[in-house]
């Protein structure tokens, strides 16, 4: 009588299989992109802009991202030792120290995070 042993996976695939599930959880389905309220009239060419506390960009509740750079409509700004704060959402930034580069005030252009079991663009 013949006897058939069982079947051995090669260790590459085994890995390759648990590196694929990992890079699935690792890309989950997000429906908002990282964001950070970062004062709009502090820009610096080496630093980015100042990361400043979210009730300056949060005193609208009217955040349309269509619109491409400008000021909001009907957003309020407010005044930070004796200078005015021009609070707005900034999402995707490289954060270091206390300042926010490399992102974007376009909620649309913020990297699309939808992975495995999402459903339509992410956005929300």
């Amino acid at each position: 009588m013949e006897q058939k042993g069982r079947r051995r996976l090669r260790s590459s695939t085994v890995i390759l299989g648990g590196m694929g599930a990992l890079a699935a959880a690792l890309t989950s389905c997000g429906s908002e992109p990282d964001k950070r309220c970062v004062d709009r009239n502090s820009y610096d060419v080496v630093k980015g802009y100042r990361v400043v506390d979210s009730s300056a960009c949060n005193s609208s509740s009217s955040s349309s991202s269509g619109k491409k750079g400008g000021v909001k409509g009907g957003k309020q700004s407010g005044k930070k030792g004796g200078r005015t704060v021009d609070g707005d959402w900034y999402y995707d930034a490289d954060v270091s120290s206390g300042w926010a580069d490399y992102g974007t005030f376009d909620k649309s252009q913020a990297a699309d995070r939808g992975g495995f079991g999402c459903s339509g663009s992410g956005g929300g």
